[in-house]
């Protein structure tokens, strides 16, 4: 079903509108919320929160792109739920490595003032992706949005592991200086 249909069917009430959304989306949300939980029971209640959110939020929101707009949700509910765990000390996963190989380009809102800039960095850093070839831009993308291992994009992309791991290194030391010439603070 197109997402036009989809999106009929959550402005109309249509509870059928869950169905077709998990029909279309499913497989692309799960593999989300397992990238970033690393547990298939945890990413189901994920996608299945992920549904919900949908359902209470179109609308009003319509989504301009609604494959986006799912897996931005699913995102954000699985880095949730990963806080979660790890406050409960049910074991970790390897989030964390994603996440220090940006510490150098990127720092981490600690308060309430910094989320101005936040979003700012944010929009920076948009602007900055669309200077990289499609390429290292899907690298990247697939690295830290998805969280996908070294292993799954270098199969991906019919590359070795050690390019993949140059090409991340590359584009970081990219992005690292593109912030420091806007003058974000890092």
């Amino acid at each position: 079903m197109e997402d036009r249909s989809i999106l009929n069917l959550y402005n109309s009430r249509d509870e059928s509108a869950i169905t077709e959304t998990a029909a279309k989306y499913g497989g692309y949300c799960t593999k989300i919320a397992m990238n970033i939980l690393r547990n298939e029971q945890d990413a189901d209640e994920c996608v299945n929160d992920t549904w919900l959110k949908a359902w209470e939020s179109i609308p009003p929101m319509v989504p301009v792109i609604l494959s986006s707009f799912l897996g931005r949700i699913t995102r954000n509910l699985a880095l949730n739920a990963l806080k979660a765990n790890n406050t409960k000390k049910r074991g970790g996963n390897q989030i964390h490595l994603v996440l220090e190989e940006l510490d150098d380009c990127i720092q981490s809102p600690a308060s309430t003032e910094s989320e101005f800039d936040s979003k700012e960095t944010e929009k920076t850093i948009s602007d900055f992706l669309y200077t990289l070839k499609k390429e290292s831009r899907v690298v990247f993308v697939r690295r830290y949005w998805y969280y996908d291992s070294i292993s799954d994009i270098a199969k991906a992309h019919k590359m070795s592991k050690s390019k993949v791991k140059s090409m991340l290194l590359r584009t970081r030391n990219k992005l690292k200086q593109y912030l420091e010439e806007r003058g974000i603070i890092i």
